[in-house]
């Protein structure tokens, strides 16, 4: 809830004076013993918090979104599982998953998406970061052109669809394999670029290292990396990077 909001409800009666002191004893963050809940994340960086999900104990988990949910702020939670999911929907009926993603979502927003953010895929393989990106940046209102298998081991699918990019303000490519088509496009593009290698290929490409090191080499200018299958933080550095343009 945003600060003149909470003023408004406070105003008109809609919440309580006892309400509102439970409401600002939590103003910074909410300490559940288990974890301390940033409920200042989105006024202080412009996105609001998101859980990590994996190796969290069920409890945790379920606790956390409980205390999202009395809050009524918007979270999404990534690296959820499919069965980390229904025990939070037992729970709290609102949130959705994304199975591709791995994501889960408490949404109590209608947020307009700005701007234009690329995601572009070396190969199907690449579906599971590609889309964590993908449901991440438009979680954070950034509107997203989704470009799929355009690898490089058939550059006519990628030259077929370079106009589309080329109108985005950011482009996010996600490759395993050798990890070439962050450079490739660098080539083609005047816009910043967010590579993001992938666990995918075989033996030699050793869970996505191969991919890591052709990235952080690569001869073509304007390219940042993130980790291995780190979709959520490219999708991050991207939303900051389109907002900070839509802005001006």
């Amino acid at each position: 809830m945003k600060d003149r909001e909470f003023l408004e409800k406070i105003k008109a009666g809609i919440m309580s004076i006892d309400e509102g002191l439970a409401y600002l004893k939590d103003f910074n963050f909410k300490d559940i013993d288990i974890a301390k809940l940033d409920f200042q994340r989105k006024d202080r960086r412009g996105f609001p918090e998101t859980i990590f999900c994996q190796g969290k104990e069920d409890f945790a988990l379920i606790e956390i979104f409980k205390a999202f949910y009395e809050r009524r702020q918007s979270v999404i939670g990534t690296r959820c599982s499919e069965e980390q999911y229904k025990l939070v929907k037992k729970e709290i009926d609102q949130v959705t998953y994304n199975k591709v993603a791995r994501i889960i979502s408490l949404d109590f927003e209608e947020r307009e998406q700005i701007g234009r953010i690329a995601i572009c895929t070396g190969g199907t393989a690449d579906l599971f970061v590609a889309e964590e990106a993908a449901i991440t940046a438009e979680f954070f209102g950034a509107r997203v052109d989704r470009h799929y298998d355009v690898g490089v081991s058939g550059l006519h699918r990628l030259i077929n669809k370079i106009d589309e990019i080329r109108k985005a303000n950011v482009i996010i490519a996600i490759a395993g394999m050798e990890g070439a088509l962050g450079t490739v496009i660098a080539g083609l593009v005047n816009k910043p670029i967010i590579a993001v290698p992938t666990s995918v290929g075989y033996g030699a490409s050793f869970k996505g290292v191969s991919a890591l090191l052709t990235m952080l080499s690569t001869c073509a200018e304007g390219i940042s990396v993130v980790n291995i299958d780190n979709g959520y933080g490219a999708a991050y550095a991207a939303c900051q990077i389109n907002k900070l343009i839509e802005e001006k």
